[in-house]
């Protein structure tokens, strides 16, 4: 064989063995994708849906632990839940980080209850326990309030273009598409019938309520399957109670003092409950009274001051505020012992109230968006427009809606 022969034998046989080489690598590479793809398939099961991680159930028995009894503990690792200033839908009157608040210690504050541990609220965890369902808050703008805590915690775990709240006169709802689920709001600061039921006009100066008229209301939210009510602060005033329609020319209005027309607001939500509700397929929850802070005097310091520039919460274990009306809350309680009793299903009472009274420090204050201009006056004295009756978010009303998260995967 010549030398021209035998150069052609071993290019040849360079060019057989690349080839080769090649081809082995191709292989091992197709062979790792489809490895890689069978064990993602795997792990997110037959409908692609991410699988969730097998809960675990607390260390101590929920069903008889007491939630409301305890203490705040500073906890800068696992608190906040979600980050405020990305939260999509956040209201610009609880948005504090947004305006300008600087201290931010109020983030950091977690519930610790005495004998038990309060489950973290996991958010895939929480939509797939609603998926196909519909949850409905009914109340006030501390309501409101809880319900964009719960949408700012759940949204933090959806894609944006699986997300989205419309908004439809009393009414707000989020939908989480791929889960099918929908948190609304529904705005009835007085859960029945009033003259302060227009979301954006409800400023009146004297307040007339029907105690005995809510089918207005609960058509909207008849069909949940979750329901979280609340009323409180709406009725601090001596409402006028109208017998009859507003259009009704033989209306009839009298004034029976504001526990009495509570008591009978609370009565006609029962009954209604009692009358409507699918015992098999609804639960139903109330929020407690959710404290102020206006008046500074009641923790000690000087009167006239108030939430303004408070940086921690009250350590007093006993402290109540002054402006919480314990004989209010206690109607509540007596309106769900007597329709848990009749009624064959049970209401939960959520009582946020002693837990909250603690957090002095966790309300919007002077750092939200303030509806109508301020004055010279105002702004020499913040005390004078600080809001020491909503919550900064993230904040104590996701405390709150961990209590509910609890009760729906737990209990």
């Amino acid at each position: 064989m010549n030398g021209r022969s035998v150069l052609f034998c071993i290019n040849f046989k360079n060019k057989v063995m690349g080839i080769q080489l090649r081809f082995q690598l191709l292989v091992a590479v197709i062979t790792l994708v489809v490895v890689i793809i069978t064990t993602l398939s795997m792990s997110r099961g037959i409908t692609g849906a991410p699988k969730l991680v097998e809960k675990k159930l607390p260390k101590s028995s929920l069903s008889g632990c007491d939630f409301y009894s305890g203490k705040w503990v500073f906890d800068n690792q696992s608190c906040p839940l979600y980050n405020g200033t990305n939260c999509s839908f956040m209201d610009d009157g609880m948005a504090c980080q947004k305006y300008g608040r600087k201290n931010l210690d109020y983030l950091s504050w977690k519930w610790r209850p005495n004998d038990c541990d309060l489950p973290r609220f996991n958010a895939t965890a929480m939509l797939e326990k609603l998926r196909n369902k519909r949850v409905v808050y009914v109340g006030d703008s501390l309501n409101r309030n809880q319900w964009v805590s719960i949408v700012c915690i759940l949204e933090s775990e959806i894609p944006k273009h699986l997300k989205f709240v419309h908004y439809n006169g009393s009414l707000v709802t989020f939908k989480a598409i791929e889960y099918n689920a929908t948190i609304d709001f529904y705005w009835a600061p007085l859960l029945v019938e009033s003259n302060c039921d227009d979301p954006s006009y409800h400023r009146v100066v004297e307040r007339i309520v029907r105690v005995n008229s809510i089918e207005k209301h609960a058509r909207i939210w008849k069909d949940a399957d979750v329901l979280v009510f609340n009323s409180y602060l709406w009725w601090r005033l001596n409402l006028k109670v109208l017998w009859g329609s507003f259009e009704s020319a033989n209306a009839k209005y009298e004034y029976l003092g504001m526990l009495r027309t509570y008591e009978l607001g609370l009565q006609t939500w029962a009954d209604w409950l009692d009358t409507h509700v699918n015992r098999t397929k609804t639960r139903v929850f109330f929020v407690s009274l959710s404290p102020t802070h206006n008046r500074a005097e009641d923790w000690g310091k000087a009167n006239g001051q108030n939430c303004y520039n408070e940086t921690a919460p009250i350590s007093n274990v006993k402290y109540w505020g002054s402006e919480s009306d314990r004989e209010m809350m206690k109607l509540v309680e007596v309106a769900i012992q007597k329709l848990n009793e009749r009624s064959g299903f049970k209401v939960e009472l959520l009582n946020i109230t002693q837990l909250s009274e603690y957090r002095k420090e966790g309300h919007s204050s002077i750092y939200r968006k303030h509806w109508d201009p301020l004055t010279k006056e105002q702004l020499a004295n913040p005390t004078s427009y600080a809001d020491c009756i909503h919550w900064c978010l993230p904040g104590v009303p996701d405390i709150w809606n961990s209590f509910l998260y609890a009760y729906l995967l737990y209990l």
